[in-house]
């Protein structure tokens, strides 16, 4: 069975991508998507912060992932014409440092819409 709520995210994303095709930054795609799950009614915050945390004690330091939707899936925005391990890296991190298991990272970009579901056992 699709997981529905990564499924709806990158239903949104899509649209996106069909509208505006690649070429625009990233802060362009984020305001275009935050319109699409308002639109489709995807709970969503924008520009999160995730704490960072060391042996239990939360650190000043901090990540801020694109947007944190059905307060359970990371979404990371990319504008590249190829994402790589590094981006992937980037989404592991603020999955590991903020106890979040799923995580989207969806690349605009490209020619066609780049996604990558991540799912982070603890």
């Amino acid at each position: 069975m699709r997981d529905k709520e990564t499924y709806s995210i990158i239903g949104a994303a899509m649209t996106v991508h069909n509208e505006l095709g690649n070429g625009f930054l990233e802060a362009v795609y984020q305001e275009a998507l935050e319109h699409e799950f308002q639109f489709g009614k995807i709970p969503y915050e924008r520009e999160k912060t995730l704490p960072v945390y060391y042996r239990g004690n939360r650190l000043t330091a901090h990540y801020k992932a694109d947007f944190l939707c059905f307060e359970s899936v990371i979404v990371e925005l990319k504008a590249l014409q190829q994402i790589s391990g590094v981006e992937e890296a980037q989404v592991i991190n603020y999955m590991k440092a903020s106890g979040i298991k799923k995580s989207l990272l969806i690349n605009f970009g490209a020619r066609q819409l780049q996604y990558k579901r991540l799912v982070y056992n603890f």
